[in-house]
């Protein structure tokens, strides 16, 4: 990023010794390092902002243009899928028309029959067989 050689850090150094002093200097170097790391914090801030700000346009434009499509396929679904309207025979355009308006339920021989059941068999009663010997001796 900066082209900063080790001389010229050197004699940053020695310059800083002398202006603020060897006492003060780790509070100062201290002091610099709190405001680089804001600086850095600031404009990573930025920079994300700006990263936000580019990815919401791009996602607006795929948006645009995944609608433009989704539209001009539902329309050619629309137009594949529509029946054309069936043109009368010259049999039915012949015969009347019925005068009620009203129209006709289809025929009842159209549904299918009911399949047949067997006839039901009686019920039989298996709870309590009878015995031969009578009632057993404590129940009189």
């Amino acid at each position: 990023m900066f082209d900063i050689a080790p001389s010229e850090l050197l004699l940053t150094a020695v310059v800083a010794i002398v202006v603020i002093g060897p006492k003060d200097l780790p509070r100062a170097l201290r002091l610099a390092g709190s405001w680089l790391a804001k600086i850095r914090r600031v404009s990573g801030h930025f920079r994300s902002g700006i990263e936000e700000m580019i990815r919401q346009a791009e996602l607006e434009e795929m948006e645009k243009k995944w609608r433009e499509k989704n539209e001009a396929i539902m329309r050619e679904e629309a137009a594949a899928h529509t029946p054309a309207l069936p043109e009368p025979a010259p049999a039915e355009a012949a015969s009347p028309a019925p005068q009620t308006g009203a129209h006709t339920p289809p025929p009842v021989d159209l549904l299918p029959e009911p399949a047949s059941q067997p006839a039901p068999q009686p019920i039989v009663d298996h709870a309590a067989p009878e015995l031969p010997f009578g009632q057993p001796k404590g129940q009189a």
